[in-house]
């Protein structure tokens, strides 16, 4: 049931991502993929800075949301590269 969960909460971060860095999204799979990876990016960043969720899925979310957008930046300078 938790992998659901990674799923719809990487979904959502993926979408955030792509409205917020604009220039659309990736699609549903696409969206899902870069969010779960920005949750992965963003986790690893935030046990960098010392910043944690606090367990809660707001917290998960705004770090996930936070590694996606690093995640399309990146993919963008290195697509323009």
């Amino acid at each position: 049931m938790h992998y659901l969960w990674y799923i719809i909460l990487g979904a959502v971060a993926g979408w955030l991502a792509g409205t917020i860095v604009k220039g659309g999204g990736f699609g549903l799979i696409g969206d899902i993929i870069v969010g779960i990876l920005g949750g992965l990016v963003g986790g690893w960043l935030a046990g960098l800075l010392g910043i944690g969720s606090g367990g809660s899925i707001l917290g998960s979310l705004v770090i996930a949301t936070a590694g996606a957008i690093v995640l399309i930046l990146l993919v963008r300078m290195i697509k323009k590269a």
